[in-house]
C-alpha cells in the first residue's frame, strides 16, 4: 500500500504537459506572471533587501539569477526570489488551504529548471506539480495550521517547492518521495510576526523554495527520507496538528483528475486577503456616495473568525499599525486609507503612508463585526454611519479574485504590467510576458535572465 508521499511523488514524476488541461495550464502561466510581477515590484521599492544582502555575505557564487541579481548559487537565488515574491503580500492565495502558492513554487521551479537546462514544457509541468502538492496538503487541514500558529505557506509550501524542484530536475518517483521525506524536517513558519509587525512572514516562501532545492539535491545524492513523512505517528500532520483531524486520503485520491491549480485566487490589493472584501465593499459604497473622513461617524468591517484574529485584533494595535508591514494586516488602516486616499496599492504601505495624519485620525473610528461566511471565500463587507445620520452597508460573500468572483485575465495581466514596470523598462516587461505565456513551446529558459536587470526605484 503506497503512502501519501509515494502517491504524490508518482504523480509529480509522471506529470507531462500533455496531461494538464488547457485551462489549468493557462491559470499556471498567469499565476507565474503575477508572482514575478509582485517580486519585481518588491525589489523596485527596496522591500526585503536583506534577503539578497544576507546571501551576498554568506552565500556562495554560482550561475543562477534572481530578481535584481546574478552570480548566485541556485539555492540562494530561490531564497531571494521566494522572499521578494511574497514581500508585498500581493501574491496569490488558495482560499481553502490558505497557502500563498506561487511565491514558493515558482522560484523553486524556475531555479531548478535553469540548473537542469530544462525546457519550458518541463518548467510548466513543474509549476503545476508544485501547485497541486502545496494546495492539497494545506486543504487536508484547512484553517488548522493557522489556528495552531503555523503559516501554511511555509509549512505546507515546502512540500510544493520540493515537488516543483524534483519535477523540474526530472527526478524519478523514488527520489522524489525521499525528497518529500527530507522536506518534512525543513517545514517551518510561525505567525508570531503578528505580535509586533515584524517581517518574518516574508521569509517563509523563500525558505520553502530554498529548502525544496536542498531536499531534492540531497535525495539525488543518496539521502533518504521517511515514506510516512505525512501520515506517520511522528509525521507532519500528527506533530503539527497535535492530534487534530485531517483528510489526506481525500486530497490524494483524485490527483490528475481534479486540478486545484484552477482554484488559486489572485490578489487585487497588496494586503492580507481578509481586508479585501471589506475594502471592495467600501469602494462600492463610495462609488455611489462620495464621502470624506469628516463625514464619517464610524465604519464597521465585517469579517469571520480567522479575519478577526489576523486583521482586527488586538484592536489597539490594528488601529495604529506599528510598521508598514503591520499595516497590511490592519483592517482599520486599509479601510481608512481607501476612504482618505481613494486607493489601496503598493504605495499605501510605506512609512510615509502609514504616518498620514488623516488616515491615523479616521482609523480609531473603525471597528469590526464578526459574521459567518461560506468556508474558503474570504467574504466581508462594511457598514458606514455618517455624522448626518445615514447608514450605508454593502457586503461581498466572495472575495474578488477567487474562482467564484474572478479577476479577468486582462486584469491579471494589467496588474503584472504595472508591477513589473516599476523595475523593468516596457520592452523587457513585454518580452517577459510574451515568453512566459508561450512557455510550453520554449526550448530553453534564457529569457528569465532578464529578471536580474530589475532595478530599484530612486
Amino acid at each position: 500500500m503506497a503512502t501519501s508521499s509515494e502517491r504524490l511523488s508518482e504523480f509529480v514524476a509522471q506529470l507531462r504537459i500533455e496531461r494538464i488541461p488547457t485551462p489549468t495550464a493557462e491559470h499556471a502561466l498567469l499565476h507565474t506572471l503575477d508572482v514575478l510581477g509582485c517580486g519585481i515590484a518588491a525589489h523596485a521599492f527596496g522591500e526585503a533587501a536583506y534577503a539578497l544582502g544576507s546571501v551576498r555575505e554568506y552565500g556562495g557564487h554560482g550561475p543562477a539569477t534572481a530578481i535584481g541579481a546574478d552570480g548566485l548559487s541556485p539555492a540562494d537565488a530561490a531564497f531571494v526570489n521566494g522572499t521578494l515574491c511574497h514581500a508585498l503580500d500581493f501574491d496569490d492565495t488558495h482560499p481553502t488551504s490558505v497557502v500563498h502558492v506561487s511565491a514558493g513554487v515558482v522560484p523553486a521551479a524556475i531555479t531548478a529548471a535553469r540548473a537542469a537546462d530544462a525546457t519550458g514544457a518541463d518548467l510548466l509541468a513543474a509549476i503545476v506539480a508544485g501547485n497541486e502538492v502545496s494546495v492539497r496538503l494545506g486543504t487536508a487541514a484547512s484553517g488548522r495550521f493557522h489556528a495552531r500558529g503555523f503559516h501554511p505557506t511555509g509549512v505546507c509550501g515546502v512540500f510544493g517547492a520540493t515537488a516543483a524542484a524534483a519535477r523540474a530536475r526530472g527526478q524519478d518517483a523514488v527520489r522524489t518521495a525521499h525528497a518529500l521525506g527530507i522536506a518534512g524536517s525543513m517545514a517551518s513558519g510561525l505567525l508570531e510576526f503578528l505580535a509586533d509587525g515584524s517581517e518574518t512572514k516574508r521569509l517563509h516562501p523563500g525558505w520553502a523554495a530554498r529548502a525544496g532545492l536542498s531536499a531534492v539535491a540531497l535525495a539525488a545524492h543518496g539521502a533518504t527520507g521517511p515514506a510516512t513523512v505525512l501520515e506517520g505517528a511522528r509525521g507532519f500532520f500528527a506533530t503539527y496538528l497535535h492530534g487534530e483531524s485531517y483528510d489526506l486520503d481525500g486530497q490524494t485520491a483524485d490527483l490528475g483528475t481534479r486540478w486545484v491549480t484552477d482554484e488559486i485566487a489572485y490578489k487585487p490589493y497588496p494586503a492580507c486577503h481578509y481586508t479585501h472584501a471589506p475594502v471592495d465593499a467600501l469602494a462600492h459604497l463610495l462609488a455611489t456616495t462620495p464621502l470624506k473622513a469628516d463625514d464619517i461617524k464610524s465604519i464597521t468591517g465585517f469579517t469571520d473568525e480567522t479575519g478577526v484574529a489576523l486583521v482586527s485584533e488586538p484592536a489597539a494595535d490594528k488601529v495604529h499599525p506599528r510598521t508598514p508591514y503591520d499595516a497590511k494586516f490592519s483592517l482599520p488602516y486599509c479601510l481608512a486609507t481607501r476612504l482618505v486616499t481613494g486607493r489601496l496599492d503598493v504605495g499605501s504601505f510605506t512609512a510615509e503612508a502609514v504616518a498620514d495624519p488623516e488616515v491615523a485620525a479616521l482609523a480609531p473610528r473603525i471597528g469590526y463585526e464578526l459574521r459567518r461566511y461560506d468556508p474558503d471565500t474570504f467574504g466581508g463587507g462594511v457598514r458606514v454611519e455618517t455624522v448626518d445620520g445615514r447608514v450605508l452597508e454593502h457586503e461581498l460573500r466572495r472575495q474578488r479574485g477567487g474562482a467564484e468572483n474572478p479577476m479577468s485575465p486582462e486584469e491579471v495581466l494589467d496588474k503584472f504590467r504595472i508591477n513589473a514596470g516599476y523595475g523593468l523598462p516596457p520592452e523587457q516587461v513585454e518580452a517577459l510576458e510574451h515568453s512566459t505565456l508561450g512557455l510550453a513551446s520554449l526550448h530553453d529558459l534564457t529569457y528569465l535572465d532578464a529578471l536580474a536587470a530589475a532595478t530599484t526605484r530612486k
